[in-house]
């Protein structure tokens, strides 16, 4: 229990590198001296830099899924719920380096494939949920298809990540994000919605999100 709690430990500091840094552009000498550790301890966690990085990929994942679970919880309906993971994610989103995407996606397809069965999975599920409750709600349009909606969702986000679009050599994973949500939401809202999320906006002054 003691090994895997510093294994946590170790591949979360290395995972702040890489958001940091980038991954292409940390070796392995790079990442155990910015650690303060050997390379002889940090190879005691991890076999080497693949593994080190599909366990950040790992790792990053069930933080966000954790943090998705209980910004849902703690929601009082499905506007609030979707208001709370925008903020969880775009925090996220806004603390990566903008190569590291690229570095999975070009050098390691395992973690490559952990984020996209992750997305499709996860966060399509989180989506789909979202939209039956706020339709069941009455904050949502009655005659929305929640499955087409949230694949659609799911096709904003493919273009997020996708490192080589135009969107993205303009603009910021955060910023992009912002813009899927915002066009999402005045899509599913009805006129409650627009209401009830014209308020939270005003009332809690978010500029992450705009309905105007």
């Amino acid at each position: 229990m003691e090994d895997k709690a510093k294994e946590k430990e170790v591949v979360a500091a290395a995972l702040e590198l890489f958001m940091t840094f980038g991954i292409k552009s940390l070796t392995m000498d790079d990442i155990s001296r910015k650690l303060h550790m050997s390379k002889k301890s940090l190879y005691l966690y991890v076999s080497d830099k693949k593994d080190l990085v599909n366990k950040g990929v790992l790792l990053s994942m069930e933080d966000e899924r954790e943090m998705v679970e209980l910004a849902i919880e703690a929601s009082n309906n499905a506007v609030d719920g979707l208001i709370a993971i925008t903020k969880c994610v775009n925090t996220k989103l806004g603390n990566i380096h903008p190569a590291v995407i690229y570095d999975i996606q070009k050098y390691h397809p395992e973690a490559w494939k952990m984020l996209l069965d992750h997305k499709t999975e996860f966060v399509y599920g989180v989506m789909l949920n979202n939209l039956k409750r706020g339709v069941k709600e009455g904050y949502y349009r009655k005659n929305i298809n929640s499955e087409v909606v949230a694949s659609i969702y799911m096709i904003l986000v493919e273009n997020i990540m996708n490192t080589e679009s135009e969107l993205s050599k303009k603009m910021s994973m955060d910023k992009l994000h912002l813009e899927a949500i915002n066009y999402h939401f005045s899509g599913i809202c009805n006129k409650k919605g627009l209401d009830y999320l014209e308020t939270i906006i005003k009332n809690e002054k978010l500029d992450i999100l705009s309905i105007d």
